[in-house]
């Protein structure tokens, strides 16, 4: 085939021409828009990588975004609660000044007057808040946290900060934590609250002050048996009731603290007397808020016996009078707590359980937290449970109550609820006598009022409850409806779970039946502002102490020794106690004050000690919260520098090479024309 000229400016001009034009076009148009490619056709591994990164990019700059909102919230946080410690110091300074007993009422009224600013102060920090939201309502940032009466209003759920995937942190601290946090390290303390000093010679008690020195000596002949009766909760939740009837007036005080000790059992307690003559109980077990105490003496001076101080029904003993030293008669009672509430004895110290709840406007209140043991004796094996934990409506009973062993024993262990009666006394929302009768059953349970024939109890799905399921829920039910005496319509009716769900629903539109944050139970009217509702709730075995009488397996209103430390933190309630115990002047606890149920300055002082612990801790995980979301967002802003560096490297045009490149392609295409243009004038001539 013969070469010709047309051939030769084809494959040169128009082939090349268009190559080397588009090279140029594309090398100008990265340098214009300074990127190596516009469309994913024009180079589809870059395209995709780059795709790649800005994900990334955009990812990382979502996460510091995340990060310094949560980093916010917890520098503010951590800045808050410096100011919180700063002002509980100087708490506790005035609490030390307080406890002097040369301060006058005049000093102790400056010192409780400035407490109070204090208390302000903390309420106004526990409402700080940041852009509009609350730092310690948990999740619930519109939410007020603390009330006007120091009550949390807040929930428990965190808030966490995103950073990176699967990998989260927690930015706030909740006001659960905080103001009701729990610090498991701390052994619970009680105390009782009626002052003792020598009967014989005066001045204070002590270890070895022997049982006449405690008791008296009526007669000062005849030797005198003092008999002690005993109520009360060991650490792990079961329930005591004890009679000490072995002490001869010659023992000591310590003797009688020794048998104290012996039956909370396996060297689990320590206790003491203090300086009022009170007895001090201190768990040796970290982390339990069961421990509770009760205690009440009796001698009878007819004759060296125990005579009659020692009695089966300790309600025997309520004589009008016999409290006094020396006493009108023969016998004598000596109480050790006093809770002034309303008792069905005379004798306020012969009653543990059976008092009437606390009335205050339209709700009646109990003052014991129902707290789950942390295992289950009704489960065999023992099933581990939130140990510690206040109960809530769906918890069982018996992961509170201290469920006693079946008989005839089996092995395993089994335990049961089965038999145990619940009695409620006082009056209706209208005035009316309430006798209310709940007995559970591994049958089915049932509950009577006023003598009527018994009421099943049910559960959801229409089955009767038996005595190991039935829940709080269920007994609170039972106790609304008879509050309100909102019954079902018979206990023979066609459909009685019907009749029984349709009369729970009634009576939650007259009164409501509720556990309180910290585990109490409390009954509210709701119609009327002042109910005259009165009520109590107790086992029925709480005043017998005849031989084999099993203790009461729950309590829910006591007259019990007062806390002085507790695992269990309850911030603005102990704030209040604490100010009161200076408004006071009480240097100890005191059941002749006004506030009769006041640890004392020097308890108080040691409450204090433990609510600073608590807010150090917590601080202290506010500013490892804060650290770290510091770090992180300083790894953010460098794993962000170093992703757009890479991605420069993928999509950014280098202008230094491609204004060589343009250089090179300009001077090609500078040459093909060059070359064109010469091919272009040959003609046969030239080769003539």
């Amino acid at each position: 085939m013969r070469v010709t000229q047309s051939m030769y400016y084809n494959d040169i001009f128009a082939t090349n021409n268009s190559k080397l034009n588009k090279q140029l076009f594309d090398v100008n148009k990265q340098i214009a828009s300074g990127l190596k490619i516009q469309y994913a056709s024009d180079d589809v591994r870059t395209f995709t990588e780059t795709m790649r990164l800005d994900n990334e990019l955009a990812t990382i700059a979502q996460t510091k975004k995340s990060i310094e909102s949560g980093y916010k919230v917890s520098n503010q946080t951590d800045v808050t609660m410096n100011e919180f410690t700063d002002s509980m110091n100087r708490m506790r300074t005035l609490l030390v000044q307080a406890s002097n007993d040369t301060n006058d009422s005049t000093s102790r009224d400056a010192i409780s007057a400035e407490l109070r600013g204090i208390e302000k102060n903390l309420i106004s920090l526990a409402n700080t808040s940041i852009n509009g939201q609350f730092l310690f309502s948990g999740s619930a940032i519109d939410i007020k946290p603390i009330a006007d009466d120091g009550t949390y209003k807040g929930n428990s759920f965190s808030m966490n900060a995103f950073l990176g995937s699967d990998n989260q942190q927690k930015y706030n601290i909740t006001g659960s934590e905080l103001f009701l946090g729990e610090e498991t390290q701390v052994k619970r303390k009680i105390t009782t609250n009626v002052a003792h000093s020598n009967l014989l010679g005066g001045g204070a008690l002590r270890d070895s002050s022997s049982m006449r020195e405690l008791m008296g000596d009526k007669n000062s002949v005849s030797p005198n048996t003092p008999v002690f009766y005993l109520r009360g909760t060991r650490s792990d939740g079961t329930s005591f009731k004890e009679k000490i009837d072995t002490l001869s007036d010659t023992d000591s005080i310590s003797d009688l603290l020794a048998k104290i000790e012996n039956i909370y059992g396996n060297n689990t307690v320590n206790v003491s007397l203090n300086d009022s003559g009170q007895i001090v109980i201190e768990d040796k077990l970290k982390g339990s808020s069961k421990l509770d105490f009760h205690m009440v003496g009796a001698i009878d001076y007819t004759d060296g016996t125990a005579g009659f101080a020692d009695v089966g029904d300790i309600d025997t003993l309520d004589i009008a009078g016999e409290t006094i030293y020396p006493p009108t008669g023969e016998l004598y009672i000596k109480e050790f707590s006093k809770s002034d509430l309303v008792s069905p004895t005379t004798i306020e110290g012969l009653t543990y359980d059976r008092n009437d709840f606390m009335q205050k406007g339209s709700t009646l209140s109990s003052n014991v937290p129902q707290v789950i043991k942390g295992y289950n004796k009704t489960v065999i094996p023992f099933g581990e449970l939130n140990k510690n934990a206040f109960a809530t409506d769906s918890t069982k009973l018996s992961d509170v109550a201290d469920a006693k062993e079946m008989i005839p024993a089996t092995t395993p262990k089994t335990y049961s609820l089965d038999g145990v009666q619940l009695i409620s006394k006082g009056t209706d929302i209208n005035g009316n006598v309430v006798d209310l009768q709940i007995d559970l059953k591994d049958a089915g349970s049932t509950f009577s009022l006023n003598g009527s024939a018994p009421y099943n109890i049910y559960n959801v799905d229409g089955t009767q409850a038996n005595a190991n399921d039935m829940t709080y829920k269920q007994l609170m039910d039972v106790i609304n409806m008879a509050q309100t005496t909102t019954l079902p319509i018979t206990p023979a009716s066609p459909d009685p779970v019907k009749d029984y769900q349709d009369a729970t629903k009634a009576s939650t539109f007259l009164g409501n039946t509720s556990l309180t944050y910290d585990g109490k139970i409390q009954f509210e009217d709701i119609n009327n502002a002042k109910t005259k509702a009165t009520m109590s709730l107790y086992d029925t075995n709480s005043n017998d102490f005849s031989i084999g009488a099993d203790a009461s397996v729950m309590t829910f209103n006591t007259n019990n020794a007062l806390t002085v430390r507790d695992p269990k933190t309850d911030f603005f309630k102990e704030i209040d106690e604490i100010i009161k115990a200076v408004e006071n002047y009480n240097n100890n606890p005191d059941s002749s004050s006004p506030d009769i149920r006041n640890v004392g300055i020097q308890n108080a002082i040691t409450m204090m000690d433990d609510l600073q612990d608590h807010t150090f801790r917590t601080q202290s995980v506010a500013g490892s919260q804060s650290n770290t979301l510091s770090d992180s967002l300083e790894r953010a802003g460098i794993l962000e520098i170093s992703t757009m560096s890479l991605r420069s490297s993928v999509i950014d045009t280098d202008l230094a090479e491609s204004s060589l490149r343009l250089s090179q392609l300009t001077l090609n295409y500078q040459a093909m024309l060059s070359t064109v243009g010469k091919v272009s004038q040959l003609s046969l001539v030239n080769y003539l």
